[in-house]
Parts: structure tokens; sequence; C-alpha cells
């Protein structure tokens, strides 16, 4: 048998970041296991005004970038491969990438979430064509032009406060007559010009050869469709989507207790499974934000630690 880790953290957002680094100082044998890019979907976000201590105009690279450094100080190891496959029962954990076999006593599950589709005739064929969920990614591509932005919660509201800075004019197009934002974002969102709303309304269908050229947008309480075409100029124009996430917890399915697809724990991020823990979006909880990812990650780290030394 290989190496086998006193911790397996298995995803590198704030909540795996948060883990290693308290595994690290807690001298605890720590690997991460990442399959795309580290810090998950806090990487896509412009601006974190929220996380205590942040410092002035925090964005979600600047604070993974120190949240990484952390928990390499600390001695964790970061592999990048894609896990297919886990064996969580019995003392030593087995887990089975595409590179290679990994082996653990405690594996901490923090592998978060990703973007909700629309889930509209069209959607999945213009993504990256005037689709996108992400706009610190794409936001350059759409200077001076129009701007949609699906959704009404605080992300939405604060991609759209910074899609403002790149695009003519950014509509919100959200499916209720107000925001569920918080009020402090909200009161920025009104107070800026280049940000106009489309209440109780749904996309029904995004229409385009290519590049997104149009879509049907829905009312809800009256039923009428309407199409919004691109200015004949432009040719086009961006519809950021911003309506939730969906649990990455597809591969544990079967494996440890779960709920709508989301890891059930319990305070302490202990899983039904002695010596499995989840950390972060990726569990069943009530707030989902950088600061309850990292303090989730803190907490299941302290666990392991504890369930280690009771073997």
């Amino acid at each position: 048998m290989e190496k086998i880790y006193d911790i397996v953290i298995i995803g590198s957002g704030p909540a795996g970041l948060a883990a290693a680094s308290y595994a690290g100082r807690a001298r605890m044998d720590t690997l991460i296991i990442e399959k795309a890019q580290e810090g998950g979907q806090i990487v896509i976000t412009a601006e974190i005004e929220n996380y205590p201590g942040g410092i002035d105009h925090e964005s979600g690279p600047s604070l993974i970038g120190r949240m990484s450094k952390q928990a390499e100080h600390f001695g964790a190891q970061k592999v990048h491969d894609t896990i297919v496959e886990v064996e969580l029962d019995g003392d030593v954990k087995h887990l089975k990438g595409l590179n290679g076999d990994y082996y653990g006593k405690t594996v901490i599950i923090a592998t978060g979430a990703f973007p909700k589709p629309i889930g509209c005739k069209g959607e999945q064929e213009h993504i990256g064509k005037g689709v996108s969920y992400c706009a610190t990614c794409d936001a350059a591509f759409f200077e001076d032009f129009d701007i949609y932005v699906v959704g009404g919660g605080d992300s939405a509201v604060e991609e759209a406060l910074y899609l403002a800075k790149f695009g003519r004019k950014v509509t919100i197009i959200h499916r209720r007559d107000a925001l569920r934002a918080a009020k402090s974002i909200q009161e920025k969102a009104f107070a800026n010009p280049k940000i106009d709303f489309m209440w109780d309304s749904v996309v029904e269908e995004i229409k385009g050869e290519g590049l997104v050229t149009s879509m049907v947008v829905k009312n809800v309480k009256t039923g009428e469709l309407r199409e919004i075409e691109a200015n004949e100029e432009d040719g086009t124009f961006g519809i950021f989507v911003f309506i939730g996430f969906v649990p990455n917890g597809a591969l544990f399915e079967g494996k440890v207790a779960m709920e709508n697809g989301y890891i059930v724990t319990d305070e302490n991020m202990k899983t039904n499974i002695p010596g499995v823990f989840a950390a972060g979006d990726v569990r069943v909880k009530s707030l989902r934000q950088v600061v309850t990812a990292a303090a989730d990650g803190a907490i299941a780290a302290t666990q392991a630690e504890r369930y280690i030394e009771g073997l």
C-alpha cells in the first residue's frame, strides 16, 4: 500500500484550505487533492466585502492566494487529480484518482458546488458564446455592450455592480418583485445609473446562430412573452447567470448520508461514516459564505485530529 496520510482533503476552496492549515499546524500529515483550479467558486468573485478582517478591495483570487500560502506554510501537500471512486469504510480510506490512489486515516470532503443553470432552451448551446456564469472571467468581452444578469441574491447583485464597470447598461432579471440580496448591496445597485431591473421575469429561451442574438423573457405574473434582441451595431449581448449552486457531491452518493445532493453532517462536520467529514458548500447548512466555509474547515480538521488520536 502507498503512503497513508493522516488527513486527505478533497477540494481546495476556502473550506479545504482552512482545513489544511489547521491540520498542518497540528502536525498532521495532510494532502489536498484538487481537480481544477485552486479556490473553487471564490476565485470567480470580483470583490469580497463581508469576510472578517479582509483587506480593502479584496478579491476572490487574492484571498485564496493568501489562504493557499498559509496551508503550504504549515506543511500541507497538494496534488492535482480527479477522484473517480471512494472507499470510505474502515480505518484506512481509499480514494481512486485518474492519476493514482490515495489513502488516509481520515477524509474531509470539501468539494463545494457549481453554478446552477437556468435550464432554458438554448442555454447550453450558448455557453461561452454570450452565456456566462463568471463575471470576472468574461466581463471584458462585453465592454460597452448590453449585459443581462439573471438572479436576485447577493451574488447576482454583486456581480451586476462589477459588470456595470464594463457594460453600456446592465439589466437584472429577477423572478420576483424584490431582490433577495443584502440591503447594503441593494442600495448600491439602486443607486447605480447603469443598472436597470426587469421584475417578475424569467428567461424562457436563448437564441442565436453562434453568438447570442436574442432571448425570450416571460413575465411570471401575466404570462406575457417578450423577445429581447441585440443592438444592431453590437450583434450580441451578455447573459450572466447567478441563480444559485448545485452541490458537487455525486461521487459520494450511496457512500455517506445525503439530502437533496448535499452531505449531511452534525455540528462537528462528522458524516455518518467514522473518520469522514464534510465542510463548506457541499454539506447541508443554512449559510454558504466564505466565512462559514472556513469555519467548517477548521472544525473538520480539529475533529479529524481527535478521531486519529482515538484510533
